[in-house]
């Protein structure tokens, strides 16, 4: 990659890191689904004018939508509306990494690699640490800290699906899913959001929306769904995913000193360590290829100076 697209997908990991304090603030004024519904609202509807159609069935296109944006963000604005902390979010939804590997070998007969499989035990054992780190924090009565914690569990196991279906159907035109993907979650997330906060108070939620909230929509709409999709498309585009995909790991890191910086959040003990293993997890499985493309660059510097 050239050092320019480096450049390019490290901003896009930072943008999608601090994307989860900028959720943080948006929930102060807005209801969880009306704040995911509108983000989706803008976004097809200043795209999807210009960006052509995926070239998929409308039943896959259906499924991506509601995968991949309305079960993903729904579920995960819940979870951070009902008190998972930012650091912690851009931790647990990287579960979608466990589900993705267990689910295509169920479902599209993939069999796991030794990396995968170890890296897929460590991130479990991290997920682990951090579930019972949440229900252990949950008072008698209050038990929202461990429903947070499920419901994120829930959009990363939605996000996993949402890779399957994407990569049975073949889907290469990165944005155009995305932009097309909003098409279809707006209006359920409309009906969602209306269902919420009731019919005759949704004019009013969106009234409510104060000044830090319209700031976080076009943060959510503009650089993390419009910037930060349609550069990972053209990154994606021009290059192998196994040299793209890896910065993605940079996500939850970022989050976390993010969420601190910000918010002053503290993740306790239990759950720091779970997020050290998840992050560990993720990154086993890239080991390898990070070896074989440092071994390459070795033997072409040596055949170069030879």
């Amino acid at each position: 990659m050239s050092p320019r697209h480096v450049t390019a997908a490290v901003l896009v990991a930072v943008v999608w890191g601090v994307n989860f304090v900028v959720i943080h603030v948006g929930l102060a004024s807005t209801p969880p689904l009306l704040l995911a519904a509108l983000r989706f609202v803008l976004v097809a509807a200043a795209c999807a004018w210009f960006v052509p159609r995926p070239d998929l069935s409308a039943p896959r296109l259906v499924a991506l939508g509601l995968t991949l944006y309305v079960g993903q963000f729904g579920l995960l604005f819940t979870a951070m509306d009902l008190g998972l902390s930012p650091g912690l979010a851009a931790v647990v939804l990287q579960c979608q990494a466990v589900f993705t590997v267990l689910l295509a070998a169920v479902v599209l007969g993939e069999r796991p690699s030794r990396p995968q499989v170890l890296g897929v035990a460590v991130a479990s054992t991290g997920l682990v640490l951090i579930g019972v780190d949440r229900f252990r924090s949950a008072e008698v009565g209050a038990a929202s800290p461990a429903v947070a914690f499920l419901l994120a569990l829930a959009a990363g196991l939605s996000w996993a699906c949402g890779n399957l279906v994407a990569r049975a159907s073949g889907a290469t035109q990165g944005f155009g899913l995305v932009v097309w993907g909003s098409v279809v979650a707006a209006p359920v997330l409309l009906v969602a959001a209306a269902v919420q906060t009731g019919p005759s108070h949704l004019a009013a939620a969106v009234a409510g929306i104060d000044g830090p909230g319209v700031l976080a929509l076009a943060y959510l709409t503009v650089l993390a769904t419009v910037f930060g999709f349609g550069t990972w498309s053209m990154l994606m585009g021009r290059y192998p995913a196994s040299l793209v995909a890896p910065f993605t790991m940079l996500v939850p890191p970022v989050g976390l000193v993010t969420a601190w910086l910000a918010l002053g959040e503290r993740v306790p003990a239990l759950s720091l360590a779970g997020s050290v293993l998840v992050v560990g997890g993720l990154l086993v499985p890239q080991a390898g290829p990070l070896r074989d493309r440092v071994a390459r660059r070795r033997a072409g510097a040596a055949v170069a100076t030879g």
